[in-house]
């Protein structure tokens, strides 16, 4: 049988921080877990694919949880912007381990670190095959990741937004605490926001359905998804206009 060929040629792969924690209790990073994901990026970037990636702050600190327990908004959303740029910072660690040329891009300028954002220099690097991990969000407080991903991949032309989860794709309701919760397989941009499903935000829905940007969510957890998700296969859910 002939070699399986991506059906993407330029992705932006959305993690969330608490990806990175694995199975372990508490905060921070868990090394074999960021080791598996950077492995798999390894295997898609071996295929040819282009691909970008933004990172949560969850594991590290989550602005929204602060700034409920009275910590002013904005410099609560600076702090998880901050977060983001240590998960970033993580993962070019350990895909640098598979001999990935990889760049950070950052939304706050911190050139110590990391590169500043440019949309024609971010485009460059992808073409030249080195993934481009986007840190520190928009660079804007009140704005989630989930947003930033979807600018950032309208920004560099990505053909869709994969969104690593937890679970398997999207439920009707949360599989976790409901056993009979459904799981769609496909669902269009406005079933999103007339079902309430928590999968990205309103502005980052609306985002991707006005400029046509679909989004696979798919479980980050069980190895080889993400070569799977990129060959095209039918797992988890994608989200779409049609």
């Amino acid at each position: 049988m002939p070699e399986k060929k991506p059906v993407y040629k330029r992705v932006l792969l959305k993690l969330s921080g608490e990806a990175l924690m694995g199975d372990q209790d508490g905060l921070g990073i868990d090394p074999a877990t960021v080791d598996q994901i950077s492995r798999e990026i390894s295997e898609m970037a071996q295929l040819g694919v282009q691909i970008a990636v933004v990172i949560g702050g969850g594991n590290i600190f989550r602005g929204l949880s602060a700034s409920a327990r009275g910590m002013d908004r904005v410099t609560a959303d600076y702090m998880g912007m901050l977060a983001t740029v240590i998960n970033s910072l993580a993962l070019q660690d350990y895909l640098e381990r598979y001999d990935l040329e990889t760049r950070v891009m950052t939304a706050i300028k911190m050139e110590e670190l990391a590169e500043p954002f440019i949309r024609r220099r971010a485009v460059r690097h992808l073409e030249n095959g080195r993934v481009v991990i986007f840190g520190a969000g928009t660079g804007n407080p009140y704005f989630t990741t989930d947003t930033a991903a979807t600018l950032r991949a309208i920004e560099v032309e990505a053909d869709a937004i994969f969104k690593a989860t937890k679970v398997d794709g999207v439920y009707d309701k949360d599989p976790v605490l409901h056993s009979d919760a459904v799981r769609f397989d496909k669902l269009t941009y406005m079933d999103i926001v007339q079902k309430q499903l928590k999968v990205m935000d309103t502005t980052a829905v609306t985002l991707s359905m006005e400029n046509k940007l679909p989004i696979i969510v798919f479980e980050l957890k069980e190895e080889g998804n993400l070569k799977r998700v990129i060959l095209g296969e039918n797992i988890g859910t994608k989200i779409s206009g049609d």
